[in-house]
């Protein structure tokens, strides 16, 4: 039997989480790619079996995105379905067809939308071709502005946040660790990560806002590393404790891990097309210090 030939495409995503039970595919629950996934099948439900889709980094219930990435392969026939003139339209791109179409089924005030779509080079694969992934988290404190408008993505804590401190907290973790420590485990996963980035800053509202850029996260990490620094900003943990709690690498309950409502995945970073392939072959091996 002969596999049918597909084309890979690229689908970049944003939601609000809050109304999801996460991003993965859940019997009888909401999720971002059970919505997607009803939504392919929809439109090519008389081209074969529905597609299924591959994503960057699977969010937790309640977490946004604005620079989500998946990838979807598509056989010809489905291809050819997308390229199908509708009305006086005359459709010359098959992602941006697939983008308004999945956009159209998912309604006029979604809480996902596919920002674009394209076919992807050679190599590609969302989740293996990925150098790095950015999040960020929002914190207000007794000094920010409390927006009713933002509750849905920002954390509430009823002190005074001592930011620099913070900060001093989430550089001293950055490079190459075991965070169990600032992980839930899962079986057969390593909690080995490159923490490439970290920092705390005010926005002009006052609000904290953390960025946390990384090769990878396991599951609660960044969560449970914003939970670490704002304990520390709270002045119940020094700065310099994080990291020894980070060398236990055993669960602590030292600081509490933050809600998701905060957190919002911004970005995922890919080498250039060259150096897809190579990129998704090295992932897909076990981490090791």
């Amino acid at each position: 039997m002969t596999t049918q030939a597909t084309t890979r495409f690229r689908l970049d995503i944003a939601y609000q989480g809050t109304d999801f039970n996460g991003w993965a595919l859940q019997p009888g629950l909401r999720t971002v790619q059970g919505e997607l996934e009803s939504a392919l099948a929809t439109i090519f439900r008389r081209y074969g079996a529905p597609p299924s889709l591959i994503v960057a980094g699977r969010t937790d219930a309640g977490v946004h995105a604005v620079g989500q990435v998946a990838h979807v392969d598509l056989t010809g026939e489905q291809v050819a379905a997308l390229l199908k003139p509708r009305g006086k339209a005359v459709v010359t791109d098959a992602g941006t067809a697939l983008a308004r179409r999945v956009n159209g089924i998912l309604g006029p005030v979604p809480d996902i939308v596919v920002t674009a779509a394209a076919q992807a080079p050679e190599g590609f694969d969302a989740r293996f071709s990925a150098l790095w992934r950015r999040y960020e988290y929002r914190v207000a404190d007794s000094l920010s502005l409390r927006d009713p408008l933002q509750r849905h993505r920002t954390a509430w804590v009823p002190t005074e946040l001592d930011v620099e401190s913070m900060d001093a907290a989430a550089l001293s973790l950055l490079g190459l660790h075991d965070f169990a420590s600032y992980c839930k485990p899962r079986e057969g996963s390593t909690t080995i990560r490159t923490l490439l980035g970290f920092g705390w800053r005010r926005d002009t509202d006052g609000v904290l806002v953390a960025e946390v850029k990384a090769d990878a996260f396991c599951h609660s990490m960044v969560r449970a590393l914003v939970g670490g620094c704002v304990t520390v900003g709270e002045d119940k943990l020094g700065v310099e404790d994080l990291v020894t709690l980070r060398d236990e690498r055993e669960r602590t309950s030292a600081f509490r891990v933050m809600p998701a409502r905060g957190l919002t995945l911004m970005q995922v970073g890919y080498p250039d097309d060259i150096g897809l392939a190579i990129r998704a072959e090295q992932t897909r091996a076990l981490r090791s210090l």
